[in-house]
């Protein structure tokens, strides 16, 4: 039996077999096999081959796509970064759960993928920034400027309050990025251009006049009897108009630190306090820096990085000989465009602020001494520190105050803590009741409601962290008091839900008055349309207006050379005395109009005259192309970001988001 196995598995029919089951494997299997690693990516773009742009997607030919990612950690910041900004924008109002709504994640996340777009379109162009470039946008931001022009102290400072903070090589890193991805959406917008008759065409459009006579119809007012049945089926009808919001009261302690009275400490206690904290009252150690960088990508081959310290090296040896000119050496040779036209100068740099092994040797360093090449992620740095200004003891005089106030505000925020801790702990003994716990405090139950949800509450019912407690499941159902709910820093209340009230159909004989309000409204709305499309069906048929104006009494007004966009006689009646057609010769073109207060203005168009676009100042002229060209321009530049992802592929990894 054995022997008749052996001679069927070496049959050519097996092996046949055999090779197609190894098919399948080798494009699902192997591949999963093989390129088994822990993914960490929220999105990546992948794209074919610039030798084979419609190579598929599919393995193995999927092995020559080169793939792009925007990793989680740069999601994370920037999504933290507009956090940050709609926070400043909207203060109390910030509804940090909403925020984290999945729209917002994906339009920062699409924001991300269209730079990566952008960024590998422009490579595969071979589009390269300068550092003459980068130098040159880096000095012309006014946030770095001192009485218009380029300041390094500055510059320094501003880096530094940066979220995260960045060093000078970071930061021109990130311009550079910037500059080449916007390369050529920034050549497409520039290219953007008007003809003369596009514009002649858009100034006729807009000069355009029109000779308009007017019919206003007052709203026709109601005065029928209305049935118990029409009531009723009113009602059914529109039982969505009539439901009560869903609402709770609640009772709520408040805690807030900025109310606590402390005592004032005294001199003796501030002393003493500043005896053991002397160390925060010394200015820090301050060295005056310049340096010539020899840039080489961190990533850059054995060649390029001996390259680059050969030539340091020789920097260093010439700027070590007396008489030699740092400051000419930097100029001519340095690749930082922040310091180079300033002769490699960096000010007065305190720890903190420069690559780790830029900084131990600088402040390993002598007056007027010059360095080894010091290598960083930048390349190599020739370093020449001039000065020192060593800290100074900061006398007690001049930080009392800073110490009072420190003092009060860290007494303050312990009470606080001490006493938010005690309310915590004697509520989680007594769960559903708020009064037991605040009378050990000494602190007032306060009340408030019933409130819906929405900007109609008031009080600390209107920030939306109470709203979401006190229409959550837990506090409603089970009557138990919530945890802390933090109103501001140091600020915070803790609430129960007292009373709930269902969203609900309001009954009918509670809101009869609003139904036969809105069926009146309703007969008077049809009845003034009714009307009006009588008076336009006699213009239509030759009629003229004034004269249909004058058998039924209507007040009627006309306007000559009306011009479009005038809120003449209401915006909403302008608007539609220029949607209608040119009229024809003799001919009048008739239209109407609902106004806010329910009445109808009928009108008929009787004659209209384009601008003239001659008649425009050239000036003027030569403004209005330039907006016209760029709006065109915007649009053509986001039309080549839309064209160039469809030609990658991009994958969305929504539960890393």
């Amino acid at each position: 039996m054995l022997q008749n196995l052996r001679d069927k598995s070496s049959s050519w029919i097996a092996k046949v077999i055999l090779a197609l089951l190894l098919i399948p494997f080798a494009f699902f299997g192997v591949e999963q096999y093989l390129s088994q690693r822990v993914d960490n990516y929220a999105a990546k773009v992948s794209t074919p081959p610039t030798w084979w742009q419609s190579a598929p997607s599919w393995w193995p030919a999927r092995m020559l796509w080169t793939h792009h990612e925007v990793s989680v950690d740069e999601f994370r910041t920037r999504f933290e970064q507009q956090r940050q900004q709609q926070r400043a924008e909207a203060g109390d109002a910030f509804d940090a759960k909403a925020f984290e709504s999945v729209e917002n994640k994906r339009t920062v996340l699409d924001k991300l993928i269209d730079e990566q777009v952008l960024r590998i379109a422009a490579e595969r162009s071979g589009i390269v920034v300068s550092d003459a470039e980068v130098r040159d946008t880096i000095q012309s931001l006014p946030e770095f400027q001192v009485d218009g022009k380029f300041d390094v102290q500055r510059y320094q400072l501003g880096l530094a309050s940066l979220i995260p903070p960045r060093t000078p090589l970071q930061f021109e890193q990130l311009v550079r990025d910037s500059l080449q991805q916007s390369q050529i959406p920034g050549r497409i917008a520039d290219s953007s251009f008007v003809t003369s008759g596009e514009l002649d065409r858009m100034l006729a459009l807009l000069g355009e006049k029109r000779d308009v006579s007017f019919a206003l119809l007052p709203a026709v007012a109601d005065t029928g009897a209305i049935s118990g049945e029409e009531i009723q089926k009113w009602y059914r009808d529109h039982a969505s108009e009539y439901r009560a919001p869903e609402s709770v009261s609640i009772e709520y302690v408040e805690l807030n630190a900025a109310t606590l009275q402390m005592m004032p400490a005294d001199d003796a206690e501030l002393r003493r306090r500043y005896d053991q904290e002397k160390a925060r009252f010394v200015a820090a150690e301050q060295r005056q820096a310049a340096h010539i960088l020899v840039r080489v990508d961190a990533n850059a081959d054995a060649a390029a990085q001996k390259t680059a310290e050969q030539k340091a090296t020789q920097l260093a040896a010439q700027a070590k000989q007396p008489g030699a000119d740092f400051a000419a050496l930097a100029r001519a040779n340095s690749d930082d465009p922040g310091s180079k036209d300033a002769g490699g100068d960096l000010g007065w740099v305190e720890k903190g602020l420069m690559p780790k092994a830029f900084e131990d040797a600088l402040f390993a360093m002598q007056p007027n001494q010059v360095s080894a090449p010091v290598k960083t992620e930048f390349g190599y740095h020739v370093i020449r520190m001039g000065e020192i200004k060593a800290g100074q003891q900061v006398a007690f005089e001049d930080v009392r105050e800073q110490l009072a106030r420190e003092h009060a505000e860290a007494d303050r925020e312990r009470q606080f803590n001490e006493m938010a801790g005690r309310l915590v702990d004697l509520v989680y003994k007594n769960p559903t009741a708020l009064e037991p716990a605040a009378r050990e405090l000494n602190l007032p139950v306060q009340t408030l409601g019933p409130f819906s949800r929405g900007a109609d509450a008031t009080g600390i019912a209107a920030n939306p962290a109470v709203q979401r407690a006190a229409f959550s499941e837990t506090l409603v159902q089970d009557g138990t008091v919530s945890d802390p709910i933090e109103i501001a820093p140091n600020h915070s209340v803790l609430i129960r839900v007292t009373q709930h009230t269902p969203e609900r159909t309001l009954p009918l004989a509670e809101v009869r008055e609003k139904v036969i309000a809105g069926i009146r409204a309703d007969r008077s709305r049809k009845a003034s349309e009714a009307a009006a499309d009588a008076v336009l069906a006699r213009v239509q048929k030759g009629e003229t207006l004034e004269a249909i104006a004058a058998t039924q009494g209507l007040q009627a007004n006309s306007a000559q050379a009306l011009q479009r966009g005038a809120p003449v006689p209401t915006p909403e009646a302008n608007e539609a005395v220029f949607a209608v057609p040119r009229p024809a010769a003799g001919k009048v073109s008739p239209g109407k109009v609902a106004l806010p207060d329910g009445s109808h203005l009928v009108f008929a168009v009787s004659k209209a005259e384009p601008g003239d676009p001659d008649s425009l100042p050239p000036a003027q002229r030569e403004q209005m192309q330039n907006q016209m060209a760029q709006m065109k321009g915007v649009d053509a530049a986001q039309a080549y970001v839309s064209a160039m992802r469809k030609q990658m592929k991009v994958e969305v990894a929504e539960d890393r988001l």
